[in-house]
């Protein structure tokens, strides 16, 4: 599916779909998620053991292979995500409810708490686990990986990944076997 010319990296039976708030017209222009300098993502996602080597967004479809996949709350590209009304986060909530659906993933991991909150009318909500689901899947929020983020520095911000990554049961892959 296509998100305003950036695509999501989704398939059937996902254990973890990392959810951003909206892409960046940055990474929109390079054609992957996360691709803007200083975004944490991908360094968060290998120091936390979800992947076995520090990937490259021009390897984000690589990440289905260990059953992981992205999308976005909101598919219009903003260079902030304070720029989103807060009726664009509540329709991208119940769109993304509905893309979880079709895809029957396990746990849903939203990247940043703000846009969360506003998604789904969740003021009380923090990182980690919250009750209910989206989508049917298990909802976890993470620390937003921008790097304006500067209440979380690299190391938590990749022990908040790893909180996530052992609670879906996942394996640490960055360590050899």
């Amino acid at each position: 599916m296509s998100v305003e010319g950036l695509a999501d990296v989704l398939a059937d039976g996902l254990t973890v779909v990392f959810i951003g708030i909206n892409p960046a017209p940055a990474s929109v222009a390079i054609g992957h998620s996360f691709a803007t300098p200083g975004n944490r993502f991908w360094p968060a996602l290998h120091a936390s053991g979800f992947t076995p080597t520090l990937m490259r967004p021009q390897q984000e479809r690589d990440l289905l292979s260990f059953g992981l996949g992205i999308t976005s709350i909101v598919r219009r590209p903003t260079s902030q995500a304070a720029q989103l009304t807060r009726q664009e986060l509540a329709d991208g909530g119940r769109d993304l409810a509905k893309r979880l659906a079709g895809i029957r993933s396990s746990w849903a991991a939203f990247l940043g708490v703000s846009g969360y909150r506003a998604a789904f009318d969740a003021p009380q909500a923090h990182p980690g686990l919250q009750p209910g689901t989206v989508g049917g899947a298990k909802v976890w929020v993470l620390p937003n990986p921008s790097g304006r983020n500067a209440h979380y520095p690299p190391a938590a911000l990749a022990a908040e990944f790893t909180r996530l990554r052992r609670h879906a049961r996942l394996p640490d892959r960055s360590t050899p076997e």
